[in-house]
């Protein structure tokens, strides 16, 4: 291992977990969104993103990082659209029902603090291995 291996693992993880906190930061944008994509010529609700993380694969030459995370897809959530009875709604349909998207707030929120605190670990990570990076260039001081 590398001595800056330990910065490109952290910074791989603050990536994938910014992209985490987007990807969560749009389902809630469109949380109410009734005509997030046109499929065989109907409106279909906003539907939830998902990003699936994985390890990031291990490479056999001297000048590659090995380790870390990445995202290997931003997968969408197969859960059932939710109905709602609103008869005014543009897209309700003959009985007055209205699909809505199959996001949970309470989810969303519950996935943006976890990838909140990973990156806040991921950052505590750094700041240590610059911290014995600095101890360690201090050991030849005389």
């Amino acid at each position: 291992m590398g001595m800056f291996d330990s910065f490109h693992i952290s910074a791989s993880a603050l990536t994938s977990q910014r992209l985490r906190m987007d990807t969560v930061s749009a389902n809630i944008a469109n949380a109410q969104t009734t005509r997030g994509k046109l499929v065989d010529g109907e409106w279909q609700p906003y539907t939830r993103k998902m990003t699936v993380l994985q390890e990031a694969p291990f490479r056999k030459r001297l000048d590659a990082v090995n380790g870390g995370v990445q995202v290997s897809q931003i997968i969408e959530d197969d859960a059932p659209y939710k109905l709602v009875y609103n008869p005014n709604h543009p897209d309700a349909d003959e009985r007055g029902y209205v699909q809505m998207p199959n996001v949970d707030l309470l989810k969303e929120m519950v996935d943006l603090m976890g990838a909140t605190r990973s990156y806040e670990a991921n950052i505590a990570a750094m700041n240590a291995s610059k911290a014995m990076l600095v101890k360690a260039m201090e050991i030849g001081k005389g």
